[in-house]
């Protein structure tokens, strides 16, 4: 489909439940990095939970990203130190304004009470996306999520509040009622720079978990983590984790 707002023509995979019928409303799972499903391994694993009864009926879409992706996905209001993600605010008023009506016409899809998920920088954008709409999103998934991205470099006077999206999390007043689900892997990366032997991907979703629950939002309530053993940066590990939040989520996807 064509996008006004990011100027270019998008492609998006969307997945149909078996005996979709245009007479019914479904949930809305939406994806980023929709171009990565085959190697997610999706429309198997959710024609697998959805023919056993784990999980609801549901329209499963995915958003493919081009090669402006580093730009395109990010906090749409503000974008990292290096000027990355300073397109994400045009992405977001794509899904908002663009795709999410679209998929109501063509798939009867809710408009409200959707789920957002994405991989890696894909989770940032999700989850950035869901916290400051939460009219239209419900549910957020973050897999091996971005929430590094920073607002200072490392060798520019970097501090753990210069970390964009957790800073967001922590300056909102009024918050609504949202689930979240973190994912992240023990051999996600290496990197550890405060030298305290917890990689940064770990720190930085724990830390951005630790944001939430002061907001009110309760770990095993509102939020899960899933920690993968061995599991890395890929979709591999991602396919693994999928089942998860797949289930996770179908028990709180909207049908409004």
């Amino acid at each position: 489909m064509h996008s006004a707002s990011l100027g270019r023509d998008v492609t998006v995979t969307v997945l149909l439940p078996p005996g979709f019928s245009a007479s019914e409303t479904y949930p809305l799972v939406l994806f980023n990095d929709g171009q990565d499903f085959e190697a997610l391994q999706m429309a198997e694993t959710a024609a697998v939970l959805q023919s056993a009864g784990r999980i609801a009926a549901c329209v499963i879409a995915g958003i493919h990203a081009n090669d402006a992706r580093i730009y395109e996905y990010g906090t749409a209001r503000q974008p990292d130190y290096a000027g990355r993600g300073d397109k994400a605010g045009l992405t977001t008023s794509f899904v908002l304004e663009e795709l999410v009506p679209y998929l109501a016409d063509h798939y009867r899809t809710v408009t409200t009470g959707i789920t957002y998920a994405g991989f890696s920088l894909g989770g940032l954008m999700a989850l950035d996306a869901v916290w400051n709409y939460p009219a239209v999103f419900s549910n957020a998934g973050i897999f091996s999520g971005s929430l590094w991205w920073r607002q200072r470099a490392l060798n520019e006077g970097y501090a753990e509040s210069d970390r964009i999206m957790h800073r967001q999390i922590r300056d909102t007043e009024h918050t609504a009622p949202l689930n979240f689900w973190f994912q992240c892997g023990t051999w996600d990366e290496y990197d550890d720079r405060d030298g305290d032997g917890v990689i940064d991907s770990i720190q930085d979703t724990l830390e951005c978990i630790a944001e939430l629950e002061r907001k009110g939002y309760g770990w095993g309530r509102e939020i899960r983590y899933v920690e993968v053993k061995e599991g890395m940066h890929n979709p591999g590990t991602w396919a693994k984790a999928l089942p998860d939040f797949l289930v996770w989520v179908s028990g709180r996807a909207g049908t409004h």
